[in-house]
């Protein structure tokens, strides 16, 4: 959401901390109701395609009307696109953009819905103020989940009446091609909220994972930290270059790591299994691990550097077209991994949370 005016009392027999939900409100994997966007942005706007994809009827709202306009337009085009690379037959395509209704107001967005994905700017203090508007707005029983990368759903609902019904739901970009979400309750969130959530992620489409706890940046954006600490630090010490670097993960590292986490990696990389490998070179990765830059220079001057780099790399006004070329690839990936899943546990053998 680009804006969000001053919060107004919750209506009465809003929700405290804690309450439970009238179980038959809550959004029904098997019968989707409406849901609302709010905000669209680069995220927003793809979660647009991802419910109404999904059949669901979706509103959406944001208080730039121009953005709005133009991420309606997006939706559109990028569903057809879809046609054009066989994805979807045109029929789903015109579906698809029927069931968006674009609304002028955002009392008309939540207007009857079951659960609210909001996708506004990133800063603790807009979260807040958009959450104290949503809550005030909606009845009671709508879960309101937040797309948030960072902040944790207790802060962005202190004080909220409706705290037991705020979840955060944090897509990888864009969820409209990479399925993954991250799913976390705040202090107050209920279980219940919590486990319809994961369920109308995965009717969906999505592949929603619940976290046990915050951490700043969740899991997926502090493995990406990580990842791109060492990147900038291995080029500002020069021992490589930006594109060596992204040769290194495109075609090393990349590649494994479309199947396999780190751990799964592991577990092949010795005929013993992942704590086989790990003994083995566990002191080797010790040494690394103190060898690393905790804090590497990420200054204008870097930043300029690897930005120069990277652009002769890919070549100039080059990003359209890489990231149209990076969704079809993905979503090829996708289909391969879909045909050929690999080995999975026999059914009871693992409690790993989905």
């Amino acid at each position: 959401m680009s804006d969000a005016s001053g919060a107004s009392p919750a209506p009465p027999g809003a929700a405290s901390p804690g309450a439970a939900l009238p179980d038959a409100a809550l959004p029904d994997a098997a019968s989707p109701g409406p849901v609302a966007v709010v905000g669209t942005g680069v995220i927003g706007r793809s979660w647009l395609r991802v419910f109404a994809r999904g059949g669901f009827p979706t509103r959406v709202f944001d208080p730039d009307s121009e953005q709005l306009a133009r991420a309606v337009d997006w939706a559109r085009t990028s569903a057809l696109g879809d046609v054009h690379l066989g994805l979807c037959a045109y029929a789903e395509a015109r579906a698809e953009e029927r069931r968006i209704t674009v609304c002028e107001t955002l009392a008309e967005a939540l207007d009857g819905v079951t659960y609210v994905q909001e996708s506004g700017p990133e800063t603790i203090a807009a979260k807040q103020s958009i959450y104290r508007e949503l809550d005030a707005a909606t009845a009671p029983e709508v879960v309101l989940g937040s797309s948030t990368s960072a902040h944790d759903m207790t802060a962005i609902a202190r004080d909220l009446p409706g705290a037991g019904r705020c979840i955060v739901a944090h897509p990888v970009n864009p969820p409209h091609v990479i399925p993954l979400v991250e799913v976390l309750a705040g202090a107050e969130t209920r279980p219940d909220v919590t486990a319809s959530t994961l369920a109308l992620l995965r009717r969906a489409g999505m592949a929603p994972v619940e976290l046990d706890r915050y951490a700043p940046g969740f899991v997926l954006n502090r493995l990406q930290a990580a990842v791109l600490r060492e990147a900038v630090s291995l080029v500002g010490a020069g021992v490589a270059s930006p594109e060596v670097v992204d040769i290194v993960m495109r075609d090393g590292l990349g590649l494994r790591w479309a199947l396999m986490g780190p751990f799964g990696t592991g577990h092949v990389n010795a005929d013993g299994g992942v704590g086989s490998y790990y003994r083995m070179y566990g002191d080797a990765y010790r040494s690394i691990w103190q060898d690393l830059d905790p804090a590497p220079d990420f200054g204008n001057d870097v930043i300029d550097a690897i930005d120069e780099a990277t652009t002769a790399m890919y070549g100039e006004d080059a990003v359209a077209a890489l990231a149209a070329w990076r969704d079809r690839m993905v979503r090829r990936i996708i289909q391969l991994k879909a045909a050929d899943p690999g080995p999975r546990p026999a059914p009871g053998s693992s409690d790993t949370k989905q």
